[in-house]
């Protein structure tokens, strides 16, 4: 039996599956160690993936070389492109997943790349010789070894699930809770805190009037998340539901807040608070006498049901009592309580940019033991934490994106630069460079960078490179060629802007806010000619064009923005600074740069409580 690994990664969640998927596809012989071989990237909460600004993430995955986008697409049963009434920067695609059928599939995905090796066991501490980690010890008594580990242990180390006064231990209904690490990791100079996050109850099916809620179909030209041509949607659509709590529901809800672990004091972790519990948003909101809930399947050959939006850790009785009081939820039957699960994590402050601690030398932490919430930013420390673990391992360079290259860069500078005070959720707003950063042009922006890894077939990047060819020529298309009035004017006319009383560039009338790209292609004939041959990621394109075209003027100025930001990036401080000698900093300022120990001016100025006048105290003392 093989023991010795170039990387070991400690969990099978979203973070453990791409960390152990990209190390060993660039080379590195990689042990993932997880309690259950049959829950790879299972869906503990909802059974879906992306939405606000979390799509974006799982784009710049796929366009790095990842799988989380792949392995939705072939088990999503529902897709939506949110946010298309606003700019295309807040554009956000988001997938309902056939939670059984993701799992199975990231397994079929795992097992086919080389390097990969599994064993289901429990890590329960690691193994250090003359103070150098080199492997871990498990359950099984099974001694592993490697020059570089992974902690994806989500919230597993020391789970602890609550529902009313009862408590379990755990890391999801139905998995046994990680003791052990936590301990040893902290009796060497790791700072450890909690966090709390909660799930709904499951629900079934049979019991519930669908006929009292407002469906919800997906989009009828139906999108995807990866950019290869050859992934796809391949099963049944599937609707969500829609549906309001009222004030019945509510008070029902209150009678229980004194057993409410919430409350009462037994939880001590930091909750969400852009996905509260139901009982949180009564008192938070407590002017409001309803709050919309989404009903959603947990996939195609299943009778259970999802309860969006109310997840509780009230006592049992009460989540029933209250439920039945919402309209087609009467006759409920549930199959699993909602619950509250509390959890260790490791204040991410105390990681370098490529999530590796910055006290115990090759040790990478990655997900939610970080502080964050969500599969889809898991998925990304993972990725990135298995990137840089093999390029140290091979003695190059590390791998670090940049706040205006990805929503990716955006996520892990904020865990490591300002760290977390609650589950950390991303957000389009927590992003300043947003409109360089859209869904639509993740693989312009990562894909080249990817290719230069190896992470990208030959293939694949060919087809990228053919499509951004395409696109190209579309927009020199348009920017050379005119309409005349008679072809555009009755759509002007119809759209309520200005007519044209000579021939006009296409891309100049595509700059007017009433105008869309599909307008140009349905008044000329010649456009439409020009286009026919396109096939492959159609939709892909056009939309690229017209993004391209239409926000120009608000592209380049934030090019100009990005390019203001990166040259402080050059302005390095050395590492070995003493920031107590500066006397005129600010004490909150000395103490965050000292434990932080920013590598450039740029990563300072992002710290909170870092003012701009330290800022200049920190530029004086480097001759700036």
């Amino acid at each position: 039996m093989k023991t010795k690994y170039d990387i070991i990664v400690i969990g099978g969640g979203h973070a453990g599956c791409e960390a152990a998927a990209v190390a060993a596809n660039l080379g590195s012989e990689v042990l993932l160690i997880t309690m259950d071989m049959t829950k790879f990237a299972n869906m503990s909460c909802n059974p879906a993936m992306g939405g606000i600004a979390k799509g974006q993430i799982v784009r710049e995955i796929d366009a790095l070389g990842g799988y989380s986008a792949i392995v939705t697409d072939k088990t999503m049963i529902q897709f939506r492109m949110l946010n298309k009434s606003k700019g295309p920067a807040m554009w956000s695609p988001r997938a309902q997943s056939d939670r059984v059928k993701f799992s199975i599939e990231w397994r079929n995905v795992l097992e086919k790349i080389d390097n990969l090796s599994f064993w289901q066991d429990t890590v329960t501490e690691l193994i250090f010789e003359n103070n150098i980690l080199k492997g871990v010890k498990t359950a099984w008594n099974v001694n592993f070894f490697a020059k570089k580990i992974i902690i994806t242990a989500g919230t597993f180390l020391n789970g602890l699930m609550h529902v009313g006064q009862n408590q379990l231990s755990g890391g999801r209904v139905g998995d046994s809770a990680s003791f052990g690490l936590t301990e040893q990791i902290a009796s060497l100079g790791v700072k450890t805190s909690k966090m709390k996050t909660g799930t709904p109850a499951r629900i079934d099916g049979r019991t519930l009037d669908f006929s009292k809620m407002t469906e919800q179909k997906g989009d009828e030209i139906t999108g995807k998340f990866s950019f290869s041509p050859e992934s796809k949607m391949e099963l049944d659509s599937r609707s969500c539901y829609m549906v309001y709590t009222n004030k019945e529901v509510h008070d029902i809800l209150r009678t229980g807040f004194d057993f409410s672990p919430l409350f009462n004091g037994i939880i001590e972790g930091i909750g969400p608070r852009y996905c509260p519990s139901i009982e949180d948003k009564l008192v938070t909101f407590s002017d409001r006498n309803r709050h919309l809930l989404f009903l959603e399947p947990e996939g195609t050959d299943t009778i259970e049901y999802y309860l969006n939006g109310f997840s509780s850790s009230l006592p049992l009785d009460v989540q029933m009592k209250a439920m039945r009081k919402i309209p087609g939820f009467e006759n409920a039957n549930i199959f699993k309580p909602a619950y509250a699960i509390e959890y260790d994590f490791f204040p991410p402050t105390q990681l370098y940019h490529t999530l590796e601690s910055k006290i115990i030398s090759n040790l990478y932490f990655a997900g939610q033991v970080n502080g964050t919430t969500g599969y889809e930013e898991a998925a990304a420390q993972g990725f990135m934490a298995g990137i840089n673990a093999h390029l140290k391992l091979n003695n190059k360079k590390e791998f670090i994106l940049q706040r205006d290259e990805a929503y990716i860069g955006v996520l892990i500078d904020d865990l490591v630069l300002k760290g977390v005070d609650e589950p950390y959720r991303m957000f389009t707003s927590r992003a300043e460079f947003r409109i360089l950063l859209r869904q639509d042009n993740a693989d312009t922006r990562l894909t080249p960078k990817a290719h230069e890894l190896g992470l990208i077939s030959e293939k694949m990047y060919d087809y990228f490179i053919s499509k951004n060819k395409e696109i190209d020529n579309i927009i020199k298309f348009l920017e050379q060629t005119s309409i005349t009035p008679d072809e555009i004017n009755p759509i002007l006319t119809e759209k309520g802007t200005n007519l044209i009383n000579q021939k006009t560039r296409f891309s100049k009338l595509l700059m007017r806010p009433q105008v869309t790209l599909q307008d140009l292609l349905s008044a000329s004939d010649k456009f439409a000619d020009f286009i026919k041959d396109i096939k492959i990621s159609r939709n892909e394109i056009l939309d690229s064009v017209e993004i391209k075209i239409k926000y120009q003027n608000y592209i380049e100025r934030e090019k100009l923005n990005a390019e203001k930001s990166e040259r402080l990036k050059y302005v390095k401080i050395p590492e070995m600074v003493d920031y107590s000698i500066f006397k005129s900093l600010s004490n909150e300022s000395r103490q965050k740069l000292e434990n932080i120990r920013p590598k450039n001016i740029a990563e300072a100025s992002r710290i909170p409580g870092v003012s701009p006048s330290d800022i200049n105290v920190l530029l004086v003392f480097l001759g700036r």
